[in-house]
């Protein structure tokens, strides 16, 4: 299968998946229980008539399908509908918040990636020595603390008790948000580290007990030659099939990271609306992070065949 058929057939399957997702994201916010109506009266009382207007304004009793239908149009026209809670175009409120969310993941996977690889790379070249050993118990240690856990001890150590880094906020300007967002970007890159550092350092060493690397150092071809060109080379597939599972797990903790140090981005305006039933927000975000689980996926199964030939397109899906 050419790679320009197996991309096409992969967006196709993409759009559908979506499509599915909306109906799902949409239909199982409307069964939750609660009443929207009652969040925004804030408990007071209304007439009959503010009541029908709030109806008519949020189409709260309209048919099911009649709903879904009219915000699926919206939705592929760019208008994910009006917030119940802030009262302003959903839109907007997305658009103030996500770069903060992308920047802090941004920052969170280059800490991840440099941090992952060199341990793994260095535990698998000095596997069984001490180095290993304590690389070992490290990444044991990060992949059992979850990232709130993570969120809380940084945040009381460099935050409150140092005073290095500030305790929340996302300041101004891309520098100050930066400096902001390094320890949070360090509480949730924490966990995924030693995820990356195990599978790379397990890849490496299964590539270093193959044949053609025992022949290629028989042959007198320098280690790290080997190391770097056959070692880690065929050991990328696994650790980008990894690196996939690590961004998708990177949006999600944001969630709890975010709130945690008090971060205006997705995962915080997520919670908040969760918590307000504000229906049209809590849909556009998960529909936005339903489609960037599938980006990344996508992304992952075109990349699979570059960085290892041997993988044929479609074979990952099929398998």
């Amino acid at each position: 299968m050419s790679f320009l058929r197996f991309a096409v057939r992969r967006l196709l399957e993409m759009a559908a998946t979506l499509l599915g997702a909306s109906f799902v994201i949409f239909g199982a916010m409307y069964l939750a229980p609660g009443d929207p109506a009652s969040f925004l009266l804030s408990g007071r009382s209304a007439s009959p008539a503010a009541l029908a207007a709030i109806d008519q304004q949020y189409h709260l009793h309209d048919p099911f399908f009649v709903r879904y239908f009219r915000w699926l149009g919206q939705v592929l026209q760019g208008d994910f509908g009006r917030s119940i809670e802030y009262r302003t175009d959903v839109s907007k409120l997305l658009a103030d918040r996500l770069p903060s969310t992308l920047l802090l993941v941004a920052m969170a996977l280059v800490l991840v990636l440099a941090a992952g690889l060199v341990l793994g790379w260095v535990g698998a070249v000095r596997g069984g020595g001490g180095t290993d050993s304590a690389i070992l118990v490290g990444t044991t240690v990060a992949v059992g603390t979850p990232s709130f856990v993570a969120a809380v001890l940084l945040q009381g150590l460099f935050s409150v008790r140092l005073g290095w880094f500030p305790t929340g906020g996302t300041g101004q300007g891309l520098a100050d948000t930066a400096w902001h967002l390094t320890l949070p970007a360090v509480a949730l890159a924490l966990y995924l580290i030693g995820m990356l550092a195990r599978v790379t350092r397990a890849a490496m060493l299964e590539q270093l007990d193959s044949e053609h690397v025992t022949v290629a150092l028989s042959r007198g071809v320098p280690r790290q030659q080997v190391i770097w060109r056959h070692v880690f080379r065929n050991a990328l597939g696994t650790v980008l099939t990894t690196g996939g599972l690590i961004v998708s797990t990177l949006i999600i903790c944001t969630v709890l990271v975010e709130s945690a140090f008090s971060i205006g981005g997705l995962g915080q305006l997520l919670e908040l609306a969760t918590t307000t039933k504000d229906f049209p927000t809590v849909q556009a975000i998960s529909l936005i992070i339903v489609g960037l689980f599938m980006t990344v996926n996508l992304v992952v199964d075109l990349l699979h065949p570059l960085v290892d030939p041997r993988v044929a397109l479609g074979a990952r899906r099929s398998a």
